[in-house]
């Protein structure tokens, strides 16, 4: 006799998989509550002596944190804006209009997803310094405003599109552009929204880029706030941990709200 399952049973075997991948996170937040000599003990305390909210406020006060928060958020959503139109114009271009070179243009742009950050670090570092950018968020945001991936995944879910509701608009007399804007968008939300994800997430993260061109208090970002809690000799991990789930805390919002459309776009697109 089979017992009836609420899910597939497949779950039997992701679930261990799934607390395996959240036990970081659940050490973080177990840290957050400690005691700063509960952290450092060894072996480490499972159980701690009681709920220290306390190191919360501690972190957000032992820094300018209201002000990473606020930099950390200029950059990424002018990062997600700018990936948005820049991304969706070329994307476009790829999918749909013919011009010379096209075929040969794109794979090239491929190319570049295989070419490491490191190897592009010191010229990217170099233009923005003659654009007189260096230590300012626009130093963080236009190396950003467009990304070789966005622009695949894009045309791939263009390409999904029925072209006939296109050539339909066209013969209503609407231009490329207006093509794009009403009808081609408005039926690529699922891609629009991931892309918008993924963007927030690699901007928010975004760590290196940020301690080369970044050399002030003033313009740093959240992660770059998070080291300022990790000295030389010794860190402070109750209120390291409690910074940690404080720049988390954006993320996993926007990736609740927005984990319809991220599945529902890699179900339907090149990726899948």
């Amino acid at each position: 006799m089979r017992w009836p399952l609420p899910f597939s049973p497949r779950h039997l075997a992701l679930m261990p998989i799934a607390a395996l991948m959240l036990l970081p996170l659940g050490w973080m937040l177990l840290t957050s509550i400690q005691t700063l000599p509960e952290s450092r003990h060894f072996p480490p305390v499972l159980i701690p002596s009681g709920f220290h909210w306390q190191n919360y406020p501690d972190a957000w006060n032992a820094a300018p944190f209201g002000r990473f928060f606020a930099n950390s958020m200029i950059v990424t959503l002018s990062a997600v804006a700018g990936n948005l139109v820049f991304c969706s114009l070329a994307g476009y271009a790829f999918a749909r209009m013919r011009f010379f070179g096209r075929d040969v243009l794109f794979v090239a742009l491929l190319a570049t997803l295989m070419v490491p950050f490191q190897v592009t670090m010191i010229p990217t570092f170099l233009i923005v310094q003659k654009m007189g950018l260096v230590n300012s968020l626009p130093a963080l945001i236009v190396p950003n405003l467009v990304t070789p991936f966005g622009i695949f995944l894009l045309r791939q879910f263009f390409r999904t599109l029925p072209i006939e509701l296109e050539e339909a608009a066209r013969m209503d007399g609407c231009s490329r552009l207006g093509v794009l804007v009403r009808v081609v968008l408005p039926l690529s939300m699922p891609a629009l929204a991931t892309l918008a994800i993924v963007t927030f997430l690699w901007t928010w993260n975004d760590f290196l880029w940020p301690l080369i061109v970044i050399t002030s208090t003033n313009q740093s970002t959240v992660q770059l706030g998070l080291a300022q809690f990790q000295g030389a000799h010794q860190t402070n991990w109750t209120l390291l941990m409690a910074g940690n789930v404080m720049a988390l805390a954006p993320m996993l919002l926007v990736f609740i709200i927005g984990q319809r459309w991220f599945v529902q776009s890699l179900a339907s697109t090149g990726l899948k």
